[in-house]
């Protein structure tokens, strides 16, 4: 773990980290996460291959989440804007699941862990969004963080 936080300066203020004098490399970051539901409600949504009355399920979570990938300057405070090079949203049915895969590429000076996990994030509430109406007992869950390369520390969880 770091010593300091790196969004936070010597007077306890909130702060944009400098980027400036960072070399742009290839960058890129992976978050996963799911919606799970209750065995019924997942069954119905099965059956009708995940498409309901506001359309495809799993296509409108892939368009949010990246919608949401770049914007995510925008919701968090802190975040750099970056150029991106490539969004890739998979949404895949498990046992009463969805499983979600954001993976984010840039070549910038800082990396894009926080733009996958905003992808995930919002998928993910795009499918809950869809969904209440069968059921509120929809869970979303492991949000995380599975891989990002590029910058000083390469990270796999």
């Amino acid at each position: 773990m770091k010593e300091k936080l790196s969004h936070i300066d010597e007077s306890g203020n909130a702060t944009m980290v400098d980027v400036s004098n960072k070399t742009a490399t290839s960058r890129s970051a992976t978050a996963s996460g799911r919606v799970e539901f209750p065995a019924e409600v997942f069954k119905t949504l099965a059956d009708q291959d995940f498409l309901g009355k506001k359309g495809s399920i799993i296509q409108t979570a892939v368009i949010a989440g990246i919608q949401a990938v770049k914007k995510a300057a925008e919701l968090i405070p802190l975040c750099h804007q970056i150029n991106l090079s490539k969004v890739q949203i998979d949404i895949h049915p498990k046992k009463n699941t969805l499983e979600i895969r954001c993976t984010v590429k840039c070549s910038e000076k800082t990396g894009v862990e926080m733009e996958a996990l905003t992808g995930v994030s919002v998928s993910a509430l795009t499918i809950y969004d869809m969904c209440k109406a069968l059921s509120h007992d929809i869970k979303i869950t492991a949000i995380q963080l599975e891989q990002k390369t590029g910058g000083k520390h390469d990270y796999r969880s």
